[in-house]
């Protein structure tokens, strides 16, 4: 029997907000039971505990230096 999981690939947005700090979230993290959504300093803190779990990433952490400049990358 095969499963079929469907992945969401809609682009972030300013109201998609972290679920640890309420910063904008940058990574979707989809779980067998739901999904959480991460700031880019939260997905890289967890990154080890999701990673042998999650069904599927969706990492737009490129889009911070894009969208603010070369110091975002310390502050995501």
């Amino acid at each position: 029997m095969s499963t079929t999981t469907e992945e969401t690939t809609e682009p972030l947005t300013a109201a998609d907000r972290c679920d640890r700090c309420g910063a904008q979230a940058y990574v979707r993290v989809v779980l067998p039971v739901g999904e959480l959504l991460f700031c880019g300093h939260h997905a890289r803190a967890h990154a080890d505990a999701y990673q042998s779990v999650a069904e599927h990433i969706q990492d737009e952490t490129d889009r911070l230096h894009a969208e603010h400049g070369s110091g975002a990358r310390s502050a995501g």
